[in-house]
């Protein structure tokens, strides 16, 4: 019934933030800076953007800037699953250019689309050939096409990273640290060719014993049960997924936004100051920011409830217990990959000491080839997007993987 009342408020409220959105662009017209009708079409701009939407924003990413030189980028598909497709940004090089190393980023599945890399995925273009695991909305997804568990995660990293081929680079942002590992772990087992040549793990949960937030305090205040019975839903009509088990993004960005309730209250209060004053530039920023913010992706519910068990409470890969299709995940296995590991300072989501944890399960890994950065003065989000992600920390994941080329 949740996702039921959900989408009933959701289809009652529709027409009146699109009357909201006509009204402010009529009035606009007609206003002045400071007057009564530009208030009003403020507060009614502010209205109709304070709501969800359920498809993927587009990545928009035409041309990139490297040095002095401009890359026209062709978005295109490389592989396309039901539940999620390998996208490829490609770059128009010379003829005479050398290939740019390859990058697979590794985008969360976590309540948002991977769109929300995508200054990771700008900034990461300048120097390589980046491809992005583009996940679908699972309330999208027909139930004929089964279940999507952690195990499916792994899969899709396995395939994503055979696609691409010999000598990628994988860079892994938070909640998918350890589907990369675990697929890494897999791969040089099995004497794989195309086991990536460097991996990077930013800001990932791989031993949330260590450092405990209160994101993982809460993923333990109760049994996998409680989650199961509360949290996951049905997917009603009219979608395409009508009757599969999710964790609703809905939900997630609630969780998101009560952590921090004050910072998105005066954000849309910024927004309707600056809409009044005429300040378009800085509105905009704001609107483009919460455009993808609230842009929800639903999780499948057995992904989802896998994840916060494996993960989150027995801790099976730190503890030796991870499994991928009846096989124990062994991380020593790995032995030609480079690895680095990047930690935010203020990380409250996934504590400094959290992805660092990958070193000593890689212990096969050679000292040369390891590297670990504690980015200062930065929270989650700033590891993977900002000034000190392109100024601080990009020049290190680029060095990474440049020196590790073979």
């Amino acid at each position: 019934m949740m996702y039921q009342a959900y989408q009933f408020q959701s289809d009652l409220m529709s027409p009146m933030r699109l009357l909201a959105q006509t009204g402010s662009s009529a009035l606009w017209l007609g206003s002045t800076e400071g007057s009564l009708l530009r208030k009003v079409s403020a507060a009614l701009e502010v209205f109709s953007r304070m709501r969800l939407t359920h498809s993927r924003p587009k990545y928009g990413i035409q041309t990139i800037a490297a040095g002095e030189r401009i890359y026209n980028v062709s978005e295109e598909v490389v592989l396309r699953m039901p539940f999620g497709s390998l996208l490829h940004f490609k770059k128009d090089l010379d003829s005479a250019e050398p290939a740019h190393p390859p990058v697979l980023l590794v985008a969360p599945l976590s309540g948002h689309f991977a769109t929300l890399l995508k200054e990771t995925l700008k900034t990461l273009l300048q120097d390589h050939d980046v491809f992005i695991t583009d996940w679908h909305n699972a309330r999208d997804v027909a139930l004929s096409h089964g279940a999507f568990g952690l195990d499916d995660y792994i899969d899709h990293m396995i395939q994503f990273i055979d696609a691409i081929g010999t000598g990628t680079h994988v860079v892994a942002v938070c909640q998918p640290c350890v589907a990369a590992l675990a697929a890494t772990a897999i791969m040089a087992e099995d004497d794989n060719p195309n086991q990536p040549s460097s991996l990077t793990l930013m800001a990932g949960p791989v031993d949330c014993r260590v450092n405990p937030t209160e994101v993982n305090k809460l993923a333990n205040s109760k049994p996998i049960e409680w989650f199961e019975k509360n949290l996951i839903t049905h997917v009603p009509l009219p979608h395409a997924g009508f009757m599969r088990r999710v964790y609703p993004g809905f939900i997630q960005l609630s969780a998101f936004m009560a952590m921090n309730p004050e910072r998105h209250k005066q954000a849309f209060k910024d927004m309707y100051d600056h809409l009044v004053n005429g300040d378009m530039e800085k509105a905009a920023t704001i609107q483009t920011f919460y455009d993808e913010y609230l842009a929800v992706n639903d999780l499948p519910a057995e992904f989802y409830l896998e994840t916060v068990q494996k993960v989150f409470q027995t801790y099976d890969l730190p503890a030796g217990k991870l499994t991928y299709r009846g096989r124990t995940v062994n991380p020593k296995a790995i032995r030609r990959t480079a690895l680095l590991t990047i930690e935010g300072e203020r990380d409250d989501i996934c504590a400094v000491g959290q992805t660092v944890a990958a070193h000593d399960l890689c212990s096969s890994i050679r000292p040369y080839l390891k590297n670990h950065h504690i980015q200062t003065g930065v929270g989650h989000y700033g590891v993977f997007s900002g000034r000190k992600w392109n100024q601080q920390i990009y020049p290190r994941v680029r060095d990474a993987i440049h020196a590790s080329m073979g």
